[in-house]
């Protein structure tokens, strides 16, 4: 686990805000999901829960929630609003797409954004963190244009100030570039990683 990545969470923790700090669960590159959650920090983090092709989805995403109310940390749920519902999880809107089945009340609800156009909509649909990506060069996109520090403020300001997270290429010292306008980052090797 990057320690400055944390170290930097735990200065911009804000009361009644999502979490500052997201794990992003991705099938091939974090094979042991379950384990990389006993890892996170307590009440520091939340997951998105993404593992969408897999058969086993339901049944992983049963333990996942059982193990984020047990360690406090939040949870969302990319692509499935009614597994979302089914695991008492948040929703995560890809592109700022808000699910047509209403959200579970009490939970934060996430969305991403590339472009203006995404941040916008992201933001028009309520959602609680807007995860604005690739922010720098990432192993998920390998080869996608970064937005930046400078590109990654200018989507911050669409997606409406304190709801500004990063995404890609996330660590201890590229989050401290971002400045105010990030009130959060979400991560894969960041929370692998020892630093």
């Amino acid at each position: 686990m990057d320690q400055g990545l944390v170290s930097w969470a735990r200065r911009v923790k804000r009361r009644n805000a999502p979490p500052p700090l997201w794990l992003f669960s991705d099938a091939a590159r974090l094979p042991d999901l379950l384990g990389a959650v006993r890892g996170l920090p307590k009440g520091l983090c939340g997951v998105v829960y993404r593992h969408d092709t897999a058969p086993e989805r339901a049944a992983l995403g049963t333990l996942l929630a059982r193990l984020c109310r047990a360690r406090r940390l939040a949870l969302v749920v990319a692509g499935d609003a009614r597994l979302a519902a089914a695991l008492g999880a948040g929703q995560h809107w890809r592109g700022g797409r808000r699910f047509l089945i209403k959200p579970h009340p009490g939970v934060w609800n996430t969305a991403s954004a590339h472009n203006p156009g995404e941040a916008l909509r992201a933001r028009r649909a309520g959602a609680d963190a807007v995860f604005c990506s690739p922010v720098f060069t990432t192993a998920s996109h390998p080869g996608a244009q970064s937005l930046g520090t400078f590109g990654f403020r200018q989507l911050a300001a669409f997606a409406g100030g304190a709801k500004a997270y990063a995404l890609g290429g996330i660590d201890g010292r590229s989050v401290r570039t971002l400045g105010k306008s990030c009130a959060g980052s979400g991560a894969i090797d960041a929370f692998l990683s020892i630093s």
